[in-house]
């Protein structure tokens, strides 16, 4: 069984060391070609742990909202990361670790990773990434907000199931975690989704990142 764990990333990112420009970024890794929503619970099909949809699907699912989408994103508990690792090396996909900005393999020989980190999905080197899997810490068997590790919830409380049979995270959480990069499609994402949610979900919202950055310009959208 693979090892999670609380501690830094395996390699520190240097101070020198700075972001990758999107295209120098495919250069070094590799592009993407995401599965589609369509697709998913297919390539799901016999893993036999929740998962999730995350991200930009999530919030797309709950609104009329309709725009491009950059990769698809899944989440599972972080204690199921091992388990996916070898669900999904068993039909032929390597899976890597994304942490802090790094990829390195998840395999048998790179087997210790974070709670809060990723799991990126490919065939093979040659062919493009098809799936984005940020990793969920669970506590004592609820969902646990990796941002917020004091809140926690059970999972039906933090997701919801739509009636294509596939479970999303809720909306209000989807855009606390995009509000600590807050690019333009972000912020667009925020002005659809903010008009929808009842006060409940709303007053979420804004606790929550009013315990992360108080003076975030969210606050006044919606």
């Amino acid at each position: 069984m693979a090892t999670v764990t609380g501690l830094p990333p395996p390699t520190p990112q240097p101070l020198s060391a700075w972001p990758l420009p999107p295209a120098e970024f495919e250069r070094w890794y590799g592009g993407w070609d995401p599965i589609s929503l369509a697709d998913v619970a297919r390539f799901m099909a016999g893993f036999d742990s929740p998962w999730w949809v995350v991200g930009g699907w999530a919030l797309e699912k709950f609104t009329p909202l309709d725009r491009a989408h950059d990769d698809l994103d899944i989440s599972v508990a972080s204690h199921d990361a091992d388990h996916l690792r070898r669900f999904l090396r068993d039909r032929g996909w390597t899976t890597w670790n994304m942490d802090s900005g790094w990829l390195r393999p998840y395999d048998e020989r790179f087997r210790e990773i974070r709670p809060s980190s990723s799991i990126w999905v490919r065939a093979d080197a040659g062919s493009p990434w098809v799936l984005d899997v940020p990793l969920t810490p669970f506590r004592d068997g609820q969902w646990t907000n990796k941002k917020l590790p004091d809140q926690a919830m059970s999972l039906d409380d933090a997701t919801w199931v739509s009636d294509d049979g596939l479970r999303y995270l809720n909306p209000e959480i989807v855009l606390f975690m995009k509000a600590a990069q807050a690019r333009d499609k972000d912020t667009a994402d925020a002005e659809a989704v903010l008009p929808l949610l009842d006060d409940r979900r709303r007053a979420w919202l804004r606790s929550s990142i009013a315990s992360t950055a108080p003076h975030h310009p969210w606050a006044s959208l919606g």
